[in-house]
C-alpha cells in the first residue's frame, strides 16, 4: 500500500515557512513604495532619476540571489541530511563570490557613477539626479553582499524568522531615514534624491551589524569569515555546478528586465514615471506568489535531501496549485488599488493616462510570472535543476522581448501603452516549455555528497 503524503502537514509547513517571508516581502515592497511616495511630492524628474538609477540595484540583487539560490538549494538539502559542517563551507563559498562581485561594483559606483546612467538615458538632468544617488548607493552594495548571503543560509534551514526580522529592521529603518532626509525632517537637511540614497545605505549598514550580532548568539550558523577558508573542492564544483547557471539566469532576466526600462526611457520621462508607480503596485500584487515559490525551494529542498523523491513531486503538485491562487490573488490586488494610486499620483495628464493602463495590463502579468516563478526559481531549483531556467529565460527574454520590444518602439514605433503591452508578453511565451518540463519530473533529484571534504 502506498504511503500518502498528508495535506496538513504540507499546508502546516507551507504556512510557517510562507507568512515570515510574505511579511518580508511587504516590507520590501513598503519601502520601494515610500521611496516613490515621498519622491513624488519633490517631482517627476526625481522619481525618473531613482527608477533608472535603481535598476544597478535590482541587477546586483539577482547577482545575490543567484548566489543564495545555489548556497541555498546546497544548504537545504544538506540540513536534511543534519550536516552543518557542509553548510558552513557553502557558506563561506558564497561570501567569497559575493564580496569580490560587491566591491567591484561599490568601485565603479563610486568612481564613474555618470556614465553609469548613460546606459539608461542621454537626459542630462536625469544623469545628474542619479548619479549622485548611485554614488552613495555603492556603500549599500558592499553590506548587501554579506546581509543577503547570510539571510540565505538562514531561510535555506527554516530560519526565515531571524531572517524577516533583520529584514524587518533594514525596512524600517529606511522608510523613517527616507522621510528625514528627503524632506529635512528633525533639523536634517534637506537632501531629496540623495537623501533616499543616505537612508538606504545607513539602514542597511546597521543590518549587517545586526546581523553580526545575531551571528555571535547563534549556536551552529555563524557570519564567520573563517569560513571562507574551509576548503571543499566538491561543494566548490557543486556550488559552481548550481550557482553558475541560477547566476546566469537571474543576470539574464534581470538585465533584460532593465532592457524594458531603457526602451521606456527613451521613449519620455512621463512612460518612466509611469512604470516606475506600476513596478511598486506590481511588487505588492507578486508578494504572496513570490513567497510560495521561496517556502517551497525550502520545503522541497529539504524533502528530497532525505531522498523522498515521489513525496517532493506531491508537494510540488500542491504549491503549485497555491501559486495560482496566489497569481489570482495579487491581480484582484492590483485592480483594487488602481483607484487610490490613480488619485494621488502627481503625474502629468500623458503619465497618468499611461499609469492607468499599465496597472491594467500588470492585473493579469501577474499571474504568468507567478507559475513561471514557482516552478523556474522554486520547484525546479530545489532539485538543483539551474540549467533549464538559464536556457529558457535567456530565450524567452533575449530572442523575444526585448528584441519585439526594440521593434515595435523605434521600428514600428508605436504607442508607448501598445509597445509596453508588447513586453509584457514574455512570461506567457514560455509557460507551454515551463510546464512541459514541470511534468517530466526529472528536476526531483537529491544532490547531497557524502565524501566531500579532503
Amino acid at each position: 500500500m502506498v504511503k500518502t503524503v498528508k495535506k496538513d502537514d504540507f499546508y502546516r509547513q507551507m504556512f510557517k515557512l510562507a507568512i515570515p517571508i510574505i511579511i518580508q516581502n511587504l516590507l520590501s515592497a513598503a519601502v520601494n513604495s515610500s521611496d516613490v511616495i515621498m519622491l513624488n511630492y519633490v517631482g517627476q524628474s526625481a522619481i525618473s532619476a531613482v527608477s533608472l538609477a535603481a535598476n544597478y540595484s535590482n541587477i546586483l540583487f539577482m547577482v545575490y540571489y543567484g548566489l543564495g539560490t545555489g548556497a541555498s538549494l546546497l544548504c537545504a538539502q544538506y540540513f536534511g541530511k543534519k550536516n552543518m559542517q557542509a553548510i558552513h563551507a557553502v557558506e563561506g563559498i558564497a561570501l567569497r563570490f559575493s564580496l569580490a562581485i560587491s566591491v567591484l561594483v561599490a568601485l565603479a559606483a563610486f568612481t564613474m557613477p555618470q556614465r553609469m546612467l548613460l546606459l539608461f538615458t542621454s537626459d542630462q538632468e536625469l544623469i545628474a539626479i542619479g548619479s549622485s544617488y548611485i554614488r552613495i548607493m555603492g556603500i549599500t552594495y558592499l553590506c548587501w553582499g554579506v546581509t543577503e548571503i547570510y539571510l540565505a543560509i538562514l531561510r535555506s534551514i527554516g530560519r526565515v524568522t531571524i531572517s524577516m526580522t533583520l529584514n524587518m529592521l533594514a525596512f524600517g529603518l529606511n522608510i523613517l531615514l527616507n522621510a528625514v532626509f528627503i524632506f529635512g525632517l528633525f533639523g536634517a537637511p534637506k537632501l531629496g534624491v540623495t537623501g533616499v540614497a543616505i537612508a538606504t545605505a545607513s539602514s542597511r549598514l546597521i543590518q549587517l551589524v545586526a546581523c553580526v550580532i545575531v551571528s555571535l548568539l547563534s549556536k551552529d550558523v555563524k557570519l564567520n569569515p573563517a569560513y571562507m577558508f574551509i576548503r571543499s573542492k566538491t561543494l566548490l564544483n557543486d556550488f559552481i555546478h548550481l550557482s553558475l547557471p541560477a547566476l546566469g539566469n537571474d543576470l539574464s532576466w534581470s538585465v533584460a528586465f532593465s532592457m524594458y526600462s531603457v526602451i521606456l526611457g527613451h521613449l519620455g520621462t512621463e512612460a518612466v514615471a509611469a512604470n516606475s508607480l506600476v513596478t511598486v503596485v506590481r511588487n505588492v500584487g507578486s508578494v504572496f506568489c513570490f513567497a510560495i515559490a521561496s517556502a517551497g525551494t525550502i520545503l522541497l529542498g529539504r524533502v528530497m535531501g532525505q531522498e523522498e523523491l515521489e513525496k517532493s513531486k506531491s508537494y510540488a503538485s500542491r504549491m503549485l496549485k497555491m501559486t495560482v491562487v496566489a497569481g489570482a490573488v495579487g491581480g484582484v490586488i492590483v485592480l483594487a488599488v488602481t483607484p487610490f494610486v490613480l488619485r494621488f499620483a502627481f503625474l502629468n495628464d500623458t503619465a497618468m493616462h499611461y499609469l492607468k493602463y499599465m496597472l491594467l495590463i500588470n492585473s493579469y502579468y501577474i499571474m504568468g510570472s507567478a507559475v513561471n516563478t514557482a516552478l523556474i526559481a522554486g520547484v525546479f531549483r530545489a532539485g538543483g535543476d539551474t540549467k533549464f531556467g538559464l536556457i529558457c529565460d535567456t530565450i524567452d527574454m533575449w530572442v523575444y522581448a526585448v528584441p519585439l520590444g526594440f521593434f515595435a518602439a523605434f521600428v514600428l514605433k508605436l504607442p508607448v501603452l501598445w509597445v509596453y503591452f508588447l513586453l509584457c508578453t514574455d512570461e506567457f511565451v514560455k509557460w507551454p516549455w515551463v510546464i512541459r518540463h514541470y511534468r517530466k519530473g526529472e528536476w526531483a533529484k537529491n544532490i547531497t555528497r557524502e565524501d566531500i571534504f579532503e
